[in-house]
């Protein structure tokens, strides 16, 4: 029977993604686009879940306890890191963004 995770969230990770569909909905002005943004995200957490350290390692100069891993969501990328049997995502960041700011 393979492992089964616990799903965590930090706060900051749904303020990132507030801001996100905000922007999308508001200032793009395409609320359908903000739409199925949340619904990719909401996927890619749940498929990730299934098996979360089978994804990217996110690679910083930085020692870390747990080492971030990350998925892509259109041009975001949602980071989480996994602490014996909790998947706990942490933030939802633009791609192009320096992330070395964000990931502590």
């Amino acid at each position: 029977m393979p492992k089964r995770y616990r799903l965590q969230y930090l706060p900051i990770f749904w303020d990132d993604l507030l801001q996100a569909l905000l922007y999308i909905r508001d200032v793009l002005e395409n609320p359908l686009a903000a739409q199925r943004l949340a619904d990719q995200v909401e996927q890619g957490i749940l498929e990730h879940l299934e098996n979360p350290t089978n994804a990217a390692i996110y690679k910083t100069t930085r020692s870390r306890r747990l080492p971030y891993y990350w998925f892509p969501v259109g041009n975001y990328m949602v980071l989480y890191v996994v602490d014996n049997d909790v998947m706990e995502v942490r933030r939802f960041a633009y791609g192009s963004r320096d992330l070395t700011k964000i990931v502590v």
